[in-house]
């Protein structure tokens, strides 16, 4: 990652050095998991034959947003607008810190731990009522994807991710049009175009703790299928998986060694982000047995399989960075405006993952191993309850082939750079 560098570097990428910090060689890494996902899904066909939560009941209306906490994310806001427009113009602003590090990183274990608390935390749905029109339900998904394409493209292709002017025209931008939005369309512009919020909202289906915006231990796979479908859902799951991707091979010496412009960064990265999304289009769709109609659906009602991978992929990148990088960001965000106010005194960071490297790729491969066998037990299920009954096992194996095809690349992103 290119930002982690700029807010206190000194640590490789992803607080790795690579595949020779494994505590396994390398290729038995990805060749375990490879068949892992495999032995998965030949278990899963021979013992798992009907689906078991096809029937699970609709979800329930989310509960009213909480008062306490609406007014928590106004305060949280705007600490961190203060920080990020009336901080220091380089890279110890505490805006620009916790602008990458808890609100895009902390967000996928906020939404594991607590459910969709960013919809109580918002601060545009708090600023903005009812709406004036329906949202145009035929954009779906798909202002979300050009939202969150736009984070990555500033995060990982921009010409400098660490300027802080660009944030600040980022995030001012943003801030614009949400509340447009939200004036425009209501809550339901939040629903389908936050990035951050559908994010949130799509993450939050695989917490085990809560259900439905209320506190309650289950089995998330369960709630994962729940997902709400429409369209651009694919688009936004594959721009998060694709530029993880990206992030890795940006930081391989190939990629490294080159001089290229702007454009071309722009255009790799867009080049991950669709070929994520047209190979899962490709295999969902690869089943006989299904009207035309059908099978133009199949890849949307399938999509959430890719949940457990991409946040998978999130903590094998960024686990060291949140937990290390994000001490310094607290600490800069108690001193907004850089005036060297130190309420808790000097920090003092821990780098205790970076320092047991072994441990940390450990952790890595397990996470990746573990996001794909959920992947597949998911996909699993929902295939039996769409796909006809000649069709159920041979209508698998092209979603099981990219599966593992996923699992050898990110894996070999992640450890061979």
């Amino acid at each position: 990652m290119t930002v982690p560098s700029l807010v206190g570097g000194g640590l490789a990428a992803h607080g790795v050095g690579g595949s020779t910090d494994l505590p396994i060689p390398f290729i038995y890494a990805m060749v375990g998991a490879s068949w892992a996902l495999t032995i998965s899904f030949a278990v899963l066909a021979l013992a798992w034959k009907t689906p078991q939560f096809a029937d699970e009941p609709e979800p329930k209306p989310l509960p009213p947003r909480r008062p306490w906490l609406a007014a928590l994310g106004l305060v949280l806001a705007a600490w961190g607008l203060v920080a990020l427009f009336g901080g220091p113009s380089d890279a110890s602003n505490g805006g620009l810190q916790g602008f990458y590090i808890f609100v895009w990183v902390g967000l996928v274990p906020l939404a594991l731990v607590a459910g969709h608390v960013w919809r109580d935390l918002s601060p545009w749905r708090t600023l903005t009522g009812r709406g004036i029109w329906e949202y145009p339900e035929r954009l779906g998904y798909w202002p979300a994807a050009a939202g969150l394409f736009a984070f990555v493209w500033l995060e990982l292709a921009s010409p400098d991710p660490g300027d802080v002017g660009a944030v600040r025209a980022w995030v001012a931008l943003y801030a614009l049009a949400m509340l447009a939005g939200g004036i425009a369309f209501g809550p339901r512009w939040f629903d389908r175009a936050d990035p951050f919020d559908v994010y949130s909202a799509v993450v939050s289906r695989l917490s085990p703790f809560v259900r439905d915006g209320r506190w309650t231990l289950h089995n998330p796979l369960r709630t994962l299928p729940q997902v709400p479908v429409a369209p651009g859902l694919v688009a936004v799951l594959a721009v998060l998986l694709g530029s993880t991707a990206y992030d890795s091979f940006s930081a391989s010496s190939f990629w490294q060694a080159r001089t290229l412009s702007t454009v071309q960064q722009t255009a790799t990265l867009l080049g991950f982000c669709a070929v994520v999304g047209v190979l899962f289009v490709a295999a969902a769709s690869a089943t006989g047995g299904v009207t035309r109609a059908q099978r133009r659906a199949l890849p949307g009602l399938l999509a959430h399989s890719l949940v457990p991978i991409v946040v998978g992929y999130v903590f094998a990148h960024y686990l060291t960075y949140l937990v290390e990088k994000g001490q310094t960001a607290f600490f800069a965000l108690l001193d907004p405006l850089g005036r060297g106010w130190a309420p808790l005194g000097s920090p003092d960071p821990s780098y205790f993952l970076s320092q047991h490297t072994s441990t940390l790729a450990a952790l890595k491969v397990t996470f990746v191993v573990i996001g794909h066998v959920l992947a597949v037990i998911a996909a699993h299920d929902k295939a039996l309850a769409l796909l006809p009954r000649a069709h159920r096992l041979s209508g698998q194996l092209a979603m099981l082939v990219l599966m593992v095809a996923y699992t050898f690349t990110g894996l070999y992103l992640l450890f061979s750079v």
